[in-house]
């Protein structure tokens, strides 16, 4: 097994570039409204549990971006593209492909499923081409 030096700095970094992208994805200004309308989430109830849901966010997006290094090193990435590209096929295979069960078995909105696995799309191709322009 490959030898991984953590760099913590680029990982927390990353975790909090994640987290603004999520900011701004779900704010009102851009998706916000049609995901709240989508998933019956009323405003009450978002802001009844939204330091809960950032603290365990940002952790997950510690997780996430200490895993998706893993992979960025594995694959030997060295640029922003590579690095892009290896948080693309992260998101293929983990995200986008998993995610189609929500559709087809709890019978979500299509548009409820491109809100969400195009926020993992967008944040995983831009933390994955930093990580690997940085971190490497």
């Amino acid at each position: 097994m490959k030898e991984i030096p953590i760099h913590f700095l680029p990982i927390l970094i990353a975790a909090l570039v994640r987290f603004g992208i999520g900011a701004l994805w779900f704010s009102p200004l851009v998706f916000g409204k049609a995901w709240a309308r989508l998933t019956g989430c009323s405003e009450d109830e978002m802001k009844r549990g939204m330091a809960k849901a950032m603290v365990v966010d940002l952790v997950g997006n510690l997780i996430l971006c200490f895993v998706l290094v893993h992979a960025i090193v594995y694959a030997e990435a060295h640029t922003f593209g590579q690095g892009a590209a290896v948080g693309f096929f992260n998101w293929l295979g983990f995200i986008a492909v998993p995610m189609l069960a929500t559709v087809f078995w709890e019978h979500r909105p299509w548009r409820l499923y491109a809100i969400q696995t195009g926020f993992q799309l967008v944040s995983l191709v831009i933390i994955g081409g930093g990580l690997a322009a940085w971190y490497l």
